[in-house]
């Protein structure tokens, strides 16, 4: 593997206790003499979280740039006019290749979060202070470490599975050869596994942090994707019936209201701040690129198709008017602006749209709608559909359209389904629900779908099998080509 520095990324100052998870990181140490005090550990904690949404001087992992490779590579979004890197372009069209540089900044950015959160793994124990919390900081990077290796193993299958800070720089010290897919979902199960220790609360203060709901619920996803429907089901029920307090908004746009942030719902979230990208990071750019003001110019990114996503929402479906705008409200005019094409929506600031970079919205990674569909897809898996299975994805839809959650209602309810239109209703609500929040390609993939549904869209027709993993980012395979094979089709 390519030579990395593993280094840890300090803020302006110690933190004294587990909060501020918005901090800037500005400054680097790589001497382990670093790690004396608790403090110490919480800080290199705190640079662990910060490889989600910090990346000074690009667009961060969760800010934007696994979207690329997540949403924009699917069937739903795509390129617009004002997304002028051909390289993304060649992502929206499925023409990219090993060269691809989002592929390769995605690959970094996914690996440098994974050496922060060894580099703590790895100190902790040595400095002074509380055991108690020193294990909390421990899981809480393997949270972290698992949930970045979670996002590798679906993205490029295996991968090297590194879990340590190196003791050399010299190069041929720090490759690592691809590990099996096997062998890294077991290091992911095992790093959740531990994780499940952690606090199931925070004070509000420290909102945000990974707990051992998340963790559970991260397994879930990992289950799924495994197809393994039993451990899907347990590690399910484990959340539901956990007493963590999970439940669904009434109003579906709460999710994204930030006012609301790590409210209920929001099972883990990468956090964002206001004005975040001026601290000499990009944190999210997800309202600069949706939205360009109130005029005709084409969003860099675009919804790829009306009809097949804007067009499949029934009116009362509160879901589609959060996820794009046909209209919005210019305070310059006072009045309403029809855009030629509907914007996506879900991470524009409404109360500031002057300023690209006021972004506070919070990127969802998991959320209870997430964990109720995806019990009701493993029982459906298992054994075709139950009364509880039906009652799960009922609460999302009755949620959707503004009805009462726990209150069966025979307007919208799903009923009298097989196993087969089970499946394709679970699908119809995920791909209506999740829109814009990475979950896209990963659904396509696991389902076995990808190439039917993204040939749908007339301008992704190059779309092939190979598209199921991307490339080994060729960056990496000029530096160890017999460690790094490439994937098929690249």
């Amino acid at each position: 593997m390519k030579k990395i520095l593993y280094t840890i990324l300090l803020g302006a100052s110690l933190l004294v206790s587990c909060t501020d998870l918005e901090l800037t990181p500005i400054s680097f140490v790589t001497e382990d003499k670093y790690f004396v005090t608790q403090d110490d550990a919480v800080a290199s904690v705190t640079a662990v979280y910060a490889s989600l949404n910090n990346d000074p001087g690009e667009q961060s992992l969760f800010g934007r740039n696994l979207y690329f490779l997540t949403d924009m590579a699917s069937d739903y979004a795509a390129a617009g006019v004002s997304a002028t890197n051909p390289q993304v372009r060649a992502l929206s069209s499925l023409t990219h290749d090993a060269t691809t540089d989002r592929v390769q900044v995605a690959w970094r950015q996914i690996y440098a979060g994974i050496n922060r959160a060894n580099v703590s793994i790895d100190n902790i124990p040595k400095v002074s202070g509380s055991e108690v919390i020193k294990t909390r900081l421990i899981n809480e990077a393997k949270f972290i470490r698992a949930l970045l290796y979670f996002q590798a193993v679906r993205l490029w299958g295996g991968v090297p599975i590194v879990l340590h800070e190196p003791t050399s720089i010299n190069v041929e010290s720090l490759k690592s050869k691809r590990a099996t897919v096997e062998e890294v979902y077991a290091q992911i199960i095992s790093d959740l596994t531990a994780a499940e220790s952690l606090p199931a609360v925070y004070p509000a203060n420290d909102a945000g942090r990974a707990t051992s709901g998340a963790a559970k619920s991260l397994l879930v996803k990992v289950y799924i994707t495994r197809k393994d429907w039993d451990k899907t089901l347990s590690k399910s029920q484990e959340v539901i019936n956990g007493g963590y307090g999970y439940a669904l908004f009434e109003n579906f746009a709460d999710v994204f209201n930030k006012a609301k942030k790590n409210g209920k719902e929001h099972i883990f979230s990468v956090q964002f701040e206001p004005n975040q990208a001026g601290n000499g990071s990009s944190g999210s750019t997800f309202q600069g690129t949706s939205f360009t003001g109130f005029t005709a110019t084409e969003p860099a990114d675009i919804i790829s198709d009306v009809a097949l996503f804007y067009d499949i929402y029934a009116p009362q479906d509160t879901r589609r008017d959060v996820s794009y705008a046909k209209q919005l409200f210019n305070p310059a005019t006072g009045s309403l602006y029809t855009f030629p094409k509907p914007i996506f929506k879900k991470y524009l600031d409404l109360t500031n749209l002057a300023s690209p970079g006021n972004v506070a919205i919070n990127f969802p990674l998991i959320r209870y709608a997430d964990i109720l569909l995806s019990y009701a897809e493993a029982i459906n898996e298992k054994s075709g559909p139950t009364a509880e299975a039906y009652e799960y994805l009922n609460q999302v839809k009755r949620r959707a359209y503004g009805k009462p959650i726990f209150t069966p209602d025979a307007t919208i309810d799903y009923s009298g389904l097989t196993q087969a239109t089970f499946r394709a209703a679970i699908q119809e609500e995920r791909k209506k629900e999740f829109v814009q929040e990475g979950q896209r390609w990963y659904d396509l993939v696991r389902w076995g779908t990808l190439v039917t549904e993204v040939k749908k869209v007339t301008a992704k027709n190059s779309v092939s099998e190979r598209n199921n993993l991307y490339p080994i980012p060729q960056s990496e395979r000029s530096i160890d080509p017999v460690g790094l094979p490439q994937n098929t089709g690249y």
